[in-house]
């Protein structure tokens, strides 16, 4: 399961949080010169609270971030006591602290699209699968925990 574990990593967070904002900055006509001490705490924030949450997925919820092979129970420890989405919002942290690492709008744009792209697919597909998955067990925790950001600790 490791082995499968490692695989969703590599594909899904390094690609879309790693080589695309690369590829994207070196491709940004608009680029300026980067804010990089704040860019890099904010990339590596990012990626911290990212292999926190994927360690969760993997050991409390015996599944990976892999939407071929999801965790078989409802994570509810770690960074997932304070928002029902930790990764995306990892991953979003960890792709703008690219945007200031180069300074650049493309990347921006890009964030900004997976937000979008994130919280729809949360509505639309996430939420009710995990309703019909785990039943009494989701609609108590969608009671305590905030989608993104609970802000009463």
């Amino acid at each position: 399961m490791f082995l499968r574990a490692l695989i969703a990593f590599l594909i899904l967070p390094c690609v879309f949080g790693g080589i695309a904002p690369l590829l994207l900055s070196h491709a940004d006509p608009w680029r300026g010169h980067g804010i990089i001490i704040p860019g890099a705490i904010v990339m590596g924030s990012g990626l911290f609270l990212l292999l926190w949450c994927v360690r969760d997925f993997y050991v409390a919820g015996k599944g990976t971030l892999a939407p071929w092979d999801p965790p078989k129970h409802l994570v509810v420890v770690g960074l997932y006591r304070y928002s029902r989405n930790p990764m995306y919002i990892s991953l979003l942290t960890l792709i703008g602290g690219w945007a200031l690492l180069a300074a650049s709008p493309l990347i921006a744009g890009y964030l900004l699209f997976f937000a979008v792209a994130f919280h729809l697919r949360v509505v639309f597909y996430e939420e009710p699968c995990l309703s019909k998955l785990f039943g009494q067990e989701w609609t108590d925790y969608k009671a305590k925990v905030s989608r993104w950001i609970n802000l009463h600790f």
